[in-house]
């Protein structure tokens, strides 16, 4: 039983000291990320936590993502829950050819404002993104070409 009392704080140490966030791993290694890995990085947050694509990519017939234009832009699939004059009926594409320049985008993922300096408006999330993890969104949409 010492024996396995051992290996699990081993585990409990190691996973702690792996870096949460991109900003955390930049720090962590001294170093800035290499553009692999930060488009890695970006590909994570923009498919499993941002969920960007159930915005900005079309839909089937069926109503499930037409992965062959991801990330192209097309109509927004929600409504609003209230009367909203100024509701988007369509999503900008943001992969390959980015909507605004990369400061643009930058600023718009970290402060959730837009160029015009007006905030985002419904239904896009007002993100607050670490400056490290929006430059690898950044690099991510910029790699779909």
């Amino acid at each position: 039983m010492p024996g396995l009392l051992a290996v699990a704080l081993a585990i409990v140490a190691v996973s702690g000291s792996r870096p949460a966030s991109a900003q955390e791993a930049k720090s962590v290694s001294g170093q800035s990320l290499g553009s692999g890995d930060a488009v890695a990085r970006g590909k994570y947050i923009v498919e499993d936590v941002a969920m960007c694509g159930t915005c900005h990519t079309p839909r089937l017939s069926n109503g499930q993502l037409d992965y062959s234009h991801w990330l192209k832009g097309g109509p927004v699939p929600y409504q609003a829950a209230y009367p909203a004059s100024n509701w988007p009926l369509t999503e900008p594409r943001i992969g390959g050819t980015l909507p605004t320049s990369d400061a643009g985008m930058i600023t718009l993922l970290t402060t959730a404002v837009w160029i015009d300096g007006k905030p985002l408006r419904d239904p896009m999330p007002k993100f607050h993104m670490s400056r490290s993890d929006a430059e690898a969104v950044v690099a991510y949409l910029k790699s779909l070409r």
